[in-house]
């Protein structure tokens, strides 16, 4: 064999996954180096390979590097965050001898920042790729598999859950650690604003017939997806989580991002020998089994919106291989001559199948499913949708996040129990020409409604009630609910409140509110009326004004 293929960092957990496999695969010789001469030896003696000793900030790295004499390298070392002024010099040094580079880096700043490569990649004839791992890697992959007959891509939604019993490499845990409590960038509905590292706890549910279903906590957490895929896919939302099987750790977790979030610690990543500990502490506890899930929110070229998903499952402890699928597929495909040179993120390098190919033999199942999305209106006004005026179907057709903002003029009723009602509900104060911002975001079945009038805000939840078309729809406010019959009445969608329940009580007419709400478009512009009354009380609030979309 002339072939050689260099893997830094070939004795870890998922560095280790790709030389066992590229070693019994018999297409080159491999060379698991990292600074450990003796992990290294001990590694191959087990699942072949050859020994190298090789530390990557050796001052003589590119000379030591050409005289290995690989065709390929590959960086499987890491944390990708913490590789300080010279972030590339593996990389460089791969060029500088004539070899292909690939890492599998799930950090999104080194990740992108590979492009600066380019030039030089292509005037050596060779390719050096970053993030050939879970992210973007795999997950690049299945969105493009997802988005096939799409024409716009609105949310992108990636989770992966690892079993408990999975090994926990030093690296990935700083990698994770070095994120809880800071904020994250994170596009949503065209924007990016931060989000907190491990908030935004969500359950998430794995299925795929014949298989346990698997139901876990998951978080926020960074990854190259969230800068890389606004751009790549045209998505309006990108969204990654992660989570831990214990809700021990992962609420622990949690509650560790707090000294972060209050600055009692500039960041967890110091802690890492410690959690590791910790969480070899909990091993024997919950499974061996993991998954991940890609969620693509799109429109088909017929105009309806379908929800997306591919699951994986593995079982039996085969989780740690998906990290390496994807420098599997690009290892195989550069020994075959069919990568094109220069630098870049491994965002559809490879196509799903060619990489779930790789992981023949091994306890990793994987499928696909879709479902239509109506928005929360449009299911409850059936045929009378069509009939609304543009500007009030444009507000309602949300099937992600939409944004708008206007103008309103806002009037608070005079009793002391009015005034009680609105601090409870959190209605805005009396004012003219106030700026009005309103957020409408999907979260399953429902819509999350948040209105800022100036400085107040306040939030509602609404959703379809009862059967398709049957005109009405339920909002929650807090521990207050009401079903409101929508009728469309010379060209104004009118919203009056025909029941009610405080706390899951009841509500008796007598105390039922009176809602004269109506919604109109004049001048080629959403209008809104919303007044709110009770009997004995009188007017609790009127807000009325003008949206446009943001």
């Amino acid at each position: 064999m002339t072939d050689r293929i260099l893997v830094l960092g070939g004795y870890g957990v998922f560095g280790g996954k790709l030389c066992a496999y590229l070693a019994c695969s018999g297409l080159c010789e491999v060379l698991v180096a990292g600074r450990s001469l003796a992990a290294a030896q001990a590694f191959c003696a087990a699942h072949g390979g050859t020994p190298t000793g090789l530390d990557r900030m050796s001052p003589s790295l590119a000379a030591e590097v050409a005289a290995l004499a690989p065709r390929i390298v590959v960086d499987a070392a890491g944390p990708f965050q913490a590789y300080g002024t010279t972030p590339y010099a593996l990389a460089r040094a791969a060029i500088a001898c004539g070899a292909h580079y690939i890492d599998l880096s799930d950090d999104a700043a080194f990740t992108a920042g590979i492009t600066a490569l380019d030039s030089e990649a292509r005037a050596a004839g060779v390719t050096v790729i970053s993030g050939a791992s879970s992210v973007p890697g795999l997950s690049a992959a299945a969105v493009q598999h997802l988005a096939t007959g799409l024409s716009r891509i609105e949310r992108i939604e990636s989770t992966i859950l690892p079993g408990n019993r999975a090994p926990r490499g030093r690296s990935v845990m700083r990698a994770i650690l070095a994120q809880v409590g800071h904020p994250l960038p994170r596009t949503r509905a065209g924007r990016t604003a931060p989000v907190i590292g491990w908030s935004g706890l969500k359950r998430v549910r794995l299925s795929l017939p014949g298989l346990p279903p698997i139901t876990r906590r998951a978080s926020y957490i960074g990854a190259p997806d969230l800068r890389l895929f606004p751009v790549r896919f045209g998505a309006r939302t990108v969204l990654f989580r992660a989570g831990l099987e214990l809700a021990v750790l992962h609420h622990g977790l949690w509650l560790l991002s707090l000294l972060v979030r209050v600055r009692l610690l500039r960041s967890l990543e110091p802690l890492a020998p410690l959690l590791q500990l910790v969480a070899q502490g909990f091993a024997p506890f919950g499974s061996d089994r993991g998954g991940m899930l890609v969620e693509v929110l799109g429109q088909r070229q017929d105009g309806g919106v379908e929800m997306r998903r591919w699951v994986l499952i593995a079982g039996t402890g085969d989780g740690p291989h998906v990290p390496s699928l994807p420098a599997r597929a690009l290892c195989r495909k550069a020994l075959g001559g069919t990568l094109a040179p220069g630098a870049r993120p491994c965002l559809g390098e490879v196509p799903l199948a060619e990489i779930l190919a790789t992981a023949e033999g091994l306890d990793i199942r994987t499928g696909t499913e879709a479902a239509e999305v109506t928005p929360v209106f449009r299911s409850a006004l059936g045929p009378v949708w069509d009939q609304l005026p543009s500007a009030i179907r444009d507000l309602h057709d949300c099937v992600d996040t939409r944004r708008w903002r206007g103008e309103a003029e806002v009037e608070n009723g005079p009793s002391p129990l009015a005034r009680l009602l609105r601090r409870l509900i959190g209605f805005p104060k009396a004012g003219r020409a106030l700026p009005v911002q309103v957020e409408i975001r999907r979260e399953g079945a429902k819509e999350v409604w948040l209105r800022r009038f100036g400085d107040k805000a306040f939030h509602s939840v609404l959703s379809a009630h009862g059967p398709p078309g049957s005109g009405q729809v339920t909002e929650r406010f807090g521990p207050l609910r009401f079903v409101i019959d929508l009728s469309l009445e010379a060209g104004a969608l009118r919203y009056p409140v025909t029941r009610g329940w405080a706390f899951g009580l009841p509500l008796p007419r007598a105390v039922l509110p009176r809602s004269q709400s109506t919604e109109e478009m004049r001048e080629g512009r959403f209008h809104f009326d919303v007044a709110v009354s009770m009997p004995l009380v009188g007017l609790i609030v009127r807000y009325r004004g003008w949206l446009r979309p943001d």
